[in-house]
């Protein structure tokens, strides 16, 4: 309408003057309203062709669209295993939360016991090392007495066969073989008993502190499980819609306990959906304004910070069935991502608000390089500055929209 009514001032205005002072026509004589269209016939046409063109040059180089939301992305709050809920610690339907806080306790009794049974095997094989070095002792102990025996079974056999070097009738045969015998037992005792130490220390430098290991590993990872039945917040923010109760089944698949919300969610940036027809204008850097729904009678300026490369309605999951083009009714949207220009820009808008947006395209740089043409720098101009027109209706909408909604909405 705001198009129209600048574009009749320059071709219906001068028609009607030309007619009213130059030909002497009048409105309500010549000029009727049944002969106004073929009196002012020149003025109208223009006038439409104009307003056409001017909408085109406006919408196009400086888009505009009302999917604009604030989005935000919650945090569900869920469990890691199944559980019964034994303790809630958050009260009310909605709390705020810190990062680490407490919000409920699954019931660890199963965990608690796995826990006992990893410190008892700790203290077992602690045990077991104090044992073995016992057994060490008493291995070497055995060694030592092997010794003493081999040593006295030698020196009794040296003994005899040098009593046999001198008289042979002396000293038996046989006695001499049987200390032979007997030296060769020792031996095999002192090896037994060597065996039986190594054994022990091995036990003591190589078994025993695996075996440790393993049972500090079964402790630790019994007390991450039992650490998974407090269920903690992640981050700050603040939950909502929680309704668990001590009774409860939680089930980290099917069965959330509520929902988690970040402290910053949707206080950043507003995400737009402009059409695809001006995907080539969207650049980042562009300057933008909004207005919210949830903060009336306010325009935000922002600036483009990023522009999705695709289309969200043109993908698919690969399954069984071929993909037919008519399976999308509707023409996606480019998405845009507008942050404000300024700190605290979007104070005050409720996240997850509806809003309106405009893009401001600009061709400044163009402008001013040397390679620019007069003509065409002029056109530039004009594309720029018919960007105040939406600028115009941008603040209609904030002016009427708190009305529209209230008023002429049924509210």
């Amino acid at each position: 309408m705001l198009e129209l009514f600048l574009c009749s001032l320059l071709t219906i205005l001068p028609d009607y003057l030309y007619r009213r002072y130059g030909q002497g026509k009048r409105f309500g004589r010549e000029i009727t309203l049944y002969s106004v269209f073929f009196e002012l016939r020149w003025g109208i046409t223009a006038c439409v062709m104009l307003t056409v063109g001017l909408i085109t040059v406006i919408f196009y180089n400086h888009p505009s669209t009302t999917s604009a939301t604030s989005y935000f992305r919650t945090v569900p709050i869920v469990s890691e295993t199944n559980g019964r809920v034994a303790e809630v610690f958050v009260g009310g339907l909605s709390q705020a939360v810190t990062a680490g806080e407490p919000i409920f306790r699954l019931d660890s009794t199963a965990q608690e016991a796995a826990l006992a049974t990893a410190e008892s095997r700790i203290a077992e094989v602690d045990a077991a090392m104090i044992a073995a070095k016992t057994d060490v002792a008493v291995a070497d102990g055995k060694l030592q007495e092997a010794r003493s025996a081999h040593q006295q079974a030698l020196e009794e056999l040296q003994t005899k066969q040098e009593l046999n070097r001198r008289n042979a009738a002396t000293v038996a045969l046989r006695e001499i073989e049987r200390l032979e015998n007997t030296v060769e037992g020792r031996m095999g005792a002192i090896a037994a008993a060597q065996a039986s130490k190594e054994a022990a220390e091995v036990k003591i430098s190589t078994l025993l502190p695996a075996e440790k290991a393993s049972a500090q590993a079964a402790q630790r990872q019994a007390r991450v499980d039992l650490d998974k039945t407090t269920i903690r917040a992640g981050v700050d923010g603040r939950v909502e819609q929680f309704t668990l109760k001590v009774g409860d089944i939680v089930n980290p698949f099917m069965r959330p306990a509520g929902v988690l919300i970040p402290q910053q969610a949707g206080r950043r940036a507003i995400i737009a959906g402009f059409g695809q027809i001006e995907a080539q204008v969207m650049k980042p850097g562009m300057v933008a304004e909004v207005t919210c729904i949830s903060r009336p009678w306010t325009v935000i300026p922002m600036v483009v910070t990023g522009v999705q490369d695709f289309i969200a309605a043109g993908q698919f999951r690969g399954g069984e069935q071929l993909i037919d083009a008519q399976q999308v009714v509707r023409p996606g949207t480019i998405l845009v991502t507008l942050e404000p220009l300024y700190e605290g820009g979007l104070k005050g808008v409720t996240p997850g608000s509806s809003c309106i947006a405009n893009a401001y395209s600009s061709n400044h740089d163009l402008i001013e390089s040397p390679e620019t043409g007069f003509f065409h720098g002029l056109a530039l101009h004009a594309v720029d500055a018919v960007g105040v027109v939406h600028a115009m209706l941008l603040r209609l909408q904030a002016l009427i929209l708190p009305i529209r909604t209230l008023v002429f909405s049924g509210h």
